[in-house]
């Protein structure tokens, strides 16, 4: 054994010391990763849930990292005031080169600790939209929404983002604080329509789906309003009046929540269609091209003469 320790001591440089640690280093990183396997398939055998599973997968992953570092730390702290220069410079370099890896894992500890976001979250951030799926050292991971699909829906893309975007870019999160998101709905009618019977009929459409979300909103509303300065002085649909180009444009505005916005588009939207089928007196508008005969369609006080009017 001696011999053999020599030779290798003159061989690689290391005497036998070095072997040991490297040798328990080995056996601490296996151990260690043995036992969360063990773990992770208790808990993968005994619950159905996979948000549960995902949890427990993320959770011992960081354990047995962090526990790996410190416990590989303390066994070689001994020998690290000898080199203490050299890592110094080597950690320099490193922090040069890998920058962006850097500020992702600077990232991803922002992330953990201040948790402006979590998985199942629906989120912007940039450009990129989409559900949160995963949250990792170094990457954000959606399933990505819109794009070339309208109304907020998957598409079945999987969207990596990097960590270190969490600095850069703006994040918007549709399911912390309120939980809910104002939508909006634009319906044109003509301008000889009874406009004001089709806004009653759009607010009793959108009253129907909406009540309800109000006293759920409401309390959402009051909790959120401990936290942050949230505050709406009213949180019931309504209907705006504007004129546009081709016709009386009324604006349905509703509370739904983020991932059910194109549900309750088709249902208001079927019974908008059917609700004017049903009326004589209201008609939708669009672009359109016609002639106006002041002497028989205008108002009374604008009609010109009666000896003015070419017979």
């Amino acid at each position: 054994m001696n011999t053999m320790n020599e030779y290798f001591n003159s061989f690689i440089g290391f005497d036998s010391d070095v072997y040991m640690k490297i040798f328990l280093s080995l056996v601490i990183i296996l151990s260690i990763w043995f036992v969360r396997f063990i773990i992770v398939r208790i808990i993968v055998h005994h619950t159905e849930d996979a948000h549960i599973r995902y949890i427990w997968r993320k959770t011992t992953k960081y354990i047995s990292f962090v526990l790996s570092i410190l416990l590989i730390s303390r066994l070689w702290i001994e020998g690290i005031q000898d080199i203490t220069t050299f890592l110094g410079l080597l950690s320099a370099g490193i922090a040069i080169a890998l920058k962006d890896i850097f500020t992702n894992i600077a990232g991803w500890l922002f992330l953990i600790w201040v948790r402006p976001l979590g998985t199942g979250d629906r989120i912007q951030i940039g450009t990129n939209s989409g559900d949160v799926i995963d949250i990792g050292v170094f990457h954000i991971t959606l399933m990505e929404i819109g794009n070339w699909v309208k109304s907020d829906q998957s598409t079945g893309r999987i969207i990596k983002i990097p960590n270190g975007m969490i600095f850069r870019e703006t994040l918007a999160n549709y399911s912390q604080g309120f939980q809910y998101i104002w939508n909006e709905i634009p319906v044109m009618v003509t301008f000889e329509s009874n406009w004001r019977e089709a806004k009653k009929i759009l607010l009793e459409i959108s009253q129907k789906y909406t009540e309800k979300f109000s006293a759920e909103a409401e309390k959402h509303v009051k909790e959120a309003s401990k936290r942050l300065l949230v505050f709406y002085s009213k949180l019931t649909p309504n209907v705006y009046t504007s004129v546009s180009d081709s016709g009386v444009l009324l604006t349905i505005r509703y509370l739904c929540k983020p991932r059910s916005r194109r549900n309750t588009e088709e249902v208001i939207w079927e019974d908008i269609l059917h609700a004017f089928t049903e009326s004589d007196d209201i008609d939708f508008a669009y672009p359109t091209r016609r002639f106006f005969y002041n002497a028989t369609e205008g108002k009374p006080g604008f009609k010109p003469p009666a000896s003015d009017v070419i017979p």
